[in-house]
């Protein structure tokens, strides 16, 4: 049933990295339910972001659901809200209102600028979080511009895993003091701190300012990817010198031009002024063969190679398919949950389900009695749907 059987978190739905925070718990096997709008999320039967959960459609405008909701946090271990700062507290479910019913309860607060600071009621996204902190900078085409690497870095990694962590953290501690907490997760926090290695290479003397010129970042010839015969991709990672030796033996490079002198990190060695040209030598050589002739040769081997595959291609590949690292989820490839944990496997992903599926199961869970489920649907507080998505008398 996963690690984190017998955890109870109420999550408010929203976009991006709570929503992520909240699968990420659901597939450790924490209970998650979701207090969402009635009209909301009607294709979360395909949406990976919504597996796992139990769903409450209700209206936050309305008193009773209000009322409603804080009868399921007294009794909740965590709390997880993706809006910006003071939104909660308009509502009367901030963090105040909610530890006073539940002494005990984690509240996590996910936001991109944190809930303080000058830009903390500032509009932003991914790329703005990311831009703040150093990192997106580093990431593009040497002496070009910073390229977006899709939403990974500030939503994903920086966001929403950040808070997942922060959540188990408040959780257990909650547990031994007996005392809950806030966990402010900020986007432009986690990304500073996913930043840790690279600021650690800037004090070594190991960092190029210049967009894609950092050896991790595009600027080796050695750490970069190449165009093959057919047109597709590969990527090498050839960074350890025993590796980059069986590089030039697998691509038979000329150890002469490509040996150990060409090899360096630091940035003032003179060695990096001849990585263009190593750079567009060993392009050449990619385009000799097809990615698959390119597979046959090096795929397995220390060269620290790895065909660049498509969305598509990735699930069919040997290496996914042995360790199951898609699942079918509803007629629909998913992720596979992950971390994987030797005594307690991971539950197989459910599909999301429609807003308000479990209404009535949570409420009755939660203590509330027929009569006061019925008050709640007629008050138009909660809502309560059927497989077709239709409104029925609880």
């Amino acid at each position: 049933m996963g690690p984190l059987q017998g955890v109870q978190i109420i999550e408010l739905a929203g976009l991006g990295p709570a929503p992520f925070c909240g699968m990420l718990l659901a597939d450790l096997g924490a209970e998650v339910i979701r207090i969402e709008r009635p009209d909301s999320n009607s294709t979360a039967a395909l949406d990976p972001l919504a597996r796992n959960r139990k769903s409450l459609a209700c209206d936050l405008q309305k008193p009773e659901a209000v009322a409603a909701v804080l009868r399921l946090v007294a009794s909740a271990d965590g709390l997880i809200e993706g809006f910006r700062p003071g939104v909660m507290e308009r509502l009367g479910l901030g963090p105040d209102t909610c530890l006073e019913k539940n002494p005990r309860l984690a509240y996590g607060r996910m936001t991109g600028w944190g809930q303080d600071g000058p830009l903390a009621n500032a509009a932003g996204h991914d790329i703005n979080y990311i831009a703040l902190t150093g990192a997106l900078h580093m990431i593009g085409e040497t002496g070009g511009k910073p390229v977006p690497p899709l939403n990974l870095v500030g939503d994903f990694g920086g966001g929403g895993m950040l808070l997942a962590l922060g959540m188990v953290s408040a959780i257990l501690n909650a547990r031994s003091t007996g005392k809950g907490q806030v966990v402010d997760a900020a986007m432009v926090d986690g990304v500073n701190l996913l930043m840790a290695m690279f600021h650690g290479f800037k004090a070594m003397g190991l960092h190029a300012e210049e967009t894609g010129s950092a050896f991790l970042g595009g600027g080796a010839h050695y750490y970069n990817t190449y165009e093959t015969k057919d047109g597709k991709y590969v990527s090498i990672a050839s960074i350890e010198p025993q590796f980059y030796e069986m590089l030039i033996e697998k691509a038979g490079l000329d150890p002469g031009r490509f040996g150990p002198q060409a090899f360096a990190w630091r940035v003032d060695s003179e060695v990096r002024s001849a990585w263009p040209a190593l750079k567009a030598e060993l392009a050449t050589v990619f385009k000799t063969r097809t990615r698959h002739e390119w597979c046959e040769i090096m795929e397995g081997t220390d060269v620290c190679f790895a065909p660049v595959l498509t969305m598509n291609e990735a699930p069919a590949h040997a290496h996914n398919q042995a360790r199951g690292a898609f699942l079918d989820v509803g007629g629909n490839l998913q992720p596979a949950p992950a971390p994987r944990f030797s005594d307690n496997p991971s539950i197989h992903p459910e599909a999301g389900v429609m807003p308000g599926t479990n209404s009535r199961e949570i409420l009755a869970a939660a203590g509330f009695d027929t009569e006061e489920i019925k008050c709640l649907v007629a008050a138009k507080a909660v809502f309560c749907c059927g497989d077709t998505g239709t409104e029925t008398d609880p």
